[in-house]
């Protein structure tokens, strides 16, 4: 699959991932939900959403910073999966939710907010919404521009398909 833009390329992208990039800097700054929890909401909202450029990107950073290869290959079986705490598991309901949005008019459901409330205190809710949102945002940019998955580099950050495309 090739993308339909280099997006990138494009002056208005680069002021637009500019500022997407500075909302990611908030996550691992200002924020006290553990990097852990925010790629399992990345990885399974990306899984939902169809997005392979997301769903690559955020399994190879996890295991790239030293999680369980083990652990995120059941992100898309969370359920059934013992590996995940009950913190991390309302986490998880909250990104489904999330992503789900359009098929429950009334959006995250009473219960899993609950779930959420009992874990995480204002201000880490407050950053799980906006990582909802954030992820979401990159999904749909993601899967518009049809980018090709499985070429993600955790090392450096970027996509070696650019120099596949060269050859």
């Amino acid at each position: 699959m090739e993308a339909r833009l280099a997006f990138t390329d494009t002056q208005f992208a680069k002021s637009y991932y500019k500022n997407m990039l500075a909302n990611e800097m908030l996550f691992h700054t200002a924020t006290a939900v553990p990097f852990r929890t925010m790629e399992l909401m990345k990885l399974r909202a990306s899984q939902i959403n169809g997005c392979g450029y997301c769903t690559d990107m955020h399994f190879k950073d996890a295991v790239h910073a030293g999680e369980s290869a083990e652990d995120f290959n059941l992100v898309a079986v969370w359920r059934e999966a013992p590996v995940f705490t009950a913190a991390e598991r309302a986490a998880l309901a909250l990104a489904e939710e999330s992503a789900r949005i359009a098929d429950n008019p009334h959006g995250v459901s009473d219960g899993t907010w609950a779930a959420v409330r009992e874990h995480y205190d204002d201000e880490q809710i407050a950053a799980l919404v906006a990582m909802c949102a954030q992820i979401n945002a990159w999904n749909r940019v993601n899967v518009i521009l049809r980018t090709p998955a499985g070429f993600y580099d955790p090392e450096t950050k970027t996509a070696r398909y650019r120099d596949l495309q060269k050859q």
